[in-house]
């Protein structure tokens, strides 16, 4: 069957023989063969032949025409010059490069010379025309010469590729001449730097794309730095030292808005042209240079400054706290800043005329300038210390004290003063000037303070204020004398308007000064609460048949607590007279021992008066209320002479003079005086005022009792002279007992030391002190000008 089919049957294969077969057992290898056919054509004829083609094709690109050689024909013979070898690509490179040389010298910068001729602007633009010419060309020459750059050039150490090339050659050829700057060069960059003083003085030459394209242009040719930089800052110079002097003569606001303008525009100019950050830099700090540092004298111009402050120019005293602070120099304004303060704050705090708006004005003053630092100066902790020290400075200035008569600070007299009406008045004392505005509650409630459109958080803030003042003192002892007393006329006269401000305020001096300065304010308030629970004994203690028409109400004070108050003799009313004769007993009856001094100047009445046309309380002094009895036992149209008055009331003369003033001659007149006049005269007589009338039911007139006499003034100002010299002597006494020998000099300045707090004492003061405790041998002399202490 095989035999038949034509097939033979194979031979039987012994697997079992070894095989001559070796496989490979090294690294395999992939070979890939060039399939490329190569040119048939060679050596130096087909190099010859395709870069005549070449040449004739960029000829026609430089002439902006479309090359006769296609482009695929052209890429081609630029691929095969390269793959025949290095030299030959180099060959290649070498005909190209003089080409574009001869080009961009032969073509291009004769055609930039022609239309460049009349300014360095119009140079400038026929750089940036040609320029743009150039870059159009060597795209479409990298296109050609493709693989040229990206094989060969792309790898070459030596060579640059094309784009390189072209750059190079049109730096070299347009803008150099050897290692310097060409002519045509220097116009262009002069070009540049006029364009940019146009757009300074807002020429209508000024042609904002020529400059954006321009700075982009040498920014590519790498020659910003080295050919434009340095001549653009030495033009900028010049600029902003003519621009300093002709406006450094005017105002200084202008002088501010116009170098704050001109700074603005020139760092919007190197933003929007895109200049270098370090050219913006350089001519920033040029400019702060020039303008800001070298005219110091001029932004720092004490008057100047002080107009600005003045007129709270908010707007400029930024702009020149920016211009000081970007130059590093705001710690000069400082010193026309405190110059201001003290100028004013002392003209203030010396204004007899205006004295009683003393606080008020002091207060305006700080506010507008804590203003300036908060808004203008950027809140810069500096000036927060310059202005605490100057007005710490004119507050105890001794000039200021002089001004006014007095030994001690009278700014510590009105601050009291200031806080007494706040006290009494609440929100209605206060100037709208000082109310809080909305920066102030925002800061408040960013704080997590009670917001101060509430009455007593606003009360609390306005005391808070006048506290700042408080603490510019050095003594405040005056202070202390001054707040004791009116605190005294509030408490007795029930004029507080809240109690808990009271409090509030007197918390806040204990912080401020420790325990001791207020001790004797915390007791007067014991004393009113102790004599609230005596009143409710004594009526408690009152038979219910002792009816009366009269509800008596008497404060038992201490009195090493309360101020001192002279005694003033006056004929009580016989009812009033029984009242305090029985609550004396009911007093001494449960505290055997103690005594009780009446002082009737400073008692207070309601007394309910009938007159023609309505009923009225009146709320007056003790002593107004003794007099105005005196005229229910006449008939109508009945009247008393001034000697009547006096003989019943048993009054001195300026006390009743100044009583009667108040009845008869003030605005609220519930006598009529004959004859009519603002002086008491010992022959007036006086009568009820039939014509009496008035809106309010409840009619307050007894606010004599609340304002202070000359002399009284003068009295607390000695006694606060008297205080300090004991004060100054026991000192003296207490260092020599601890020291047992000391020198003058160390003894003043210990005693300076120790007496500070309660206010300044002059060295000569001290010595006249030594003196008496030399007379009184507590101390004495002796040789080398040592104190002893003797026991």
């Amino acid at each position: 069957m095989n035999k038949t089919m034509g097939f033979s049957r194979p031979g039987v294969v012994d697997l079992t023989r070894p095989s001559n077969f070796q496989p490979h057992t090294g690294a395999k290898r992939l070979v890939i063969k060039n399939l490329r056919i190569s040119s048939p054509n060679d050596g130096e004829q087909y190099f010859q032949k395709t870069w005549n083609e070449l040449d004739d094709a960029l000829t026609s690109v430089f002439s902006n025409k479309q090359p006769v050689t296609p482009l695929e024909v052209l890429c081609r013979g630029v691929e095969s010059i390269c793959r025949r070898g290095k030299d030959k690509a180099d060959q290649l490179y070498r005909h190209l490069e003089l080409h574009c040389h001869t080009h961009i010298k032969d073509g291009l910068l004769p055609d930039i010379l022609s239309k460049g001729d009349s300014s360095s602007v119009e140079t400038l633009r026929a750089v940036e025309t040609v320029w743009g010419t150039w870059r159009t060309q060597l795209v479409l020459l990298r296109s050609i010469f493709s693989y040229l750059d990206r094989s060969y050039l792309l790898n070459s150490k030596t060579l640059p590729q094309l784009e390189d090339m072209g750059i190079r050659q049109f730096r070299q050829i347009v803008f150099l001449k050897g290692k310097e700057i060409s002519k045509t060069g220097a116009q262009a960059i002069l070009g540049i730097c006029e364009l940019v003083e146009y757009d300074r003085k807002s020429l209508d030459l000024f042609d904002p794309a020529l400059l954006r394209a321009s700075i982009a242009t040498i920014h590519i040719l790498g020659i910003y730095t080295s050919l434009f930089e340095d001549r653009f800052q030495e033009l900028s110079s010049d600029y902003l030292e003519n621009f300093a002097s002709e406006r450094s003569s005017s105002p200084l606001r202008e002088y501010i808005s116009s170098c704050d303008d001109l700074l603005r525009r020139e760092s919007l100019r190197c933003d929007t042209y895109n200049f270098d950050s370090t050219t913006k830099k350089k001519l920033l700090d040029t400019a702060h240079d020039i303008l800001v540092r070298k005219r110091a004298d001029v932004l720092l111009e004490t008057v100047a400054v002080s107009k600005l402050l003045d007129d709270k120019e908010m707007a400029s005293l930024k702009s020149l706290y920016q211009l000081l602070r970007l130059s590093d120099i705001q710690a000069q304004l400082k010193k026309p800043f405190a110059h201001y303060t003290k100028s004013v704050g002392s003209s203030i705090a010396m204004d007899k005329e205006r004295g009683d708006e003393m606080v008020v004005r002091l207060l305006e003053l700080k506010r507008s300038l804590d203003t300036v630092i908060r808004d203008a100066f950027n809140k810069d902790g500096t000036f927060t210390f310059c202005l605490r020290d100057s007005f710490g400075q004119f507050i105890n200035d001794r000039q200021v004290a002089k001004a006014w008569g007095t030994d001690t600070s009278k700014v510590g007299e009105m601050i009291a003063k200031y806080m007494d009406g706040l006290l009494r008045g609440g929100l209605k004392a206060v100037p709208r000037s000082l109310v809080s505005d909305d920066i102030d509650r925002n800061e408040a409630e960013k704080n997590g303070q009670a917001s101060t459109g509430d009455e007593d958080a606003e009360l609390d803030r306005q005391l808070e204020q006048g506290l700042e003042l408080f603490r510019f003192i050095e003594g405040k002892d005056v202070f202390e004398a001054f707040y004791k007393k009116d605190l005294a006329r509030r408490l007795l006269m029930a004029r507080s308007a809240s109690q808990d401000a009271e409090r509030n305020m007197l918390a806040k001096l204990r912080g401020e000064c420790g325990n001791s300065f207020t001790h004797n304010l915390e007791q007067m308030f014991k004393d009113q609460d102790i004599s609230r629970d005596e009143m409710i004994s004594y009526k408690q203690s009152l038979s219910n048949t002792s009816k009366t028409t009269l509800d008596l109400q008497v404060s038992v004070l201490s009195s090493a607590a309360w101020p001192t108050y002279p005694d003033i003799e006056v004929n009580l009313p016989a009812e009033v007279a029984r009242h305090i004769e029985k609550y004396d007993r009911h007093y001494k009856h449960k505290h055997s021992g103690r005594r009780l001094t009446w002082k009737h100047s400073l008692a207070h009445s309601v007394v309910k008066a009938t007159f023609k046309k309505s009923v009225k309380e009146l709320l007056v002094s003790g002593f107004q209320a003794i007099v105005l009895v005196l005229f229910n036992d006449l008939e109508d149209g009945g009247h008393l002479s001034y000697k009547d008055i006096s003989k019943a009331t048993g009054l001195v003369d300026v006390e009743l003079k100044r009583t009667l003033q108040s009845l008869a001659c003030a605005k609220i007149r519930p006598l009529a005086k004959y004859p009519k006049g603002r002086d008491i005269n010992d022959t007036d007589t006086f009568t009820i005022n039939l014509n009496f009338s008035d809106p309010k039911y409840r009619i307050k007139i007894n606010q004599i009792q609340l304002k202070e006499t000359k002399e009284e003034n003068k009295e607390t100002h000695e006694r606060v002279i008297q205080d300090r010299s004991f004060e100054t002597q026991a000192a003296i006494v207490r260092i020599m007992k601890s020291r047992k020998t000391m020198t003058h000099q160390n003894l003043v300045a210990e005693v300076i030391n120790q007496t500070k707090g309660r206010g300044a004492v002059e060295p000569a003061e001290i010595k006249k002190h030594i003196e008496k405790l030399i007379e009184k041998d507590y101390i004495e002399r002796e040789d080398g000008g040592l104190y002893t202490y003797l026991a």
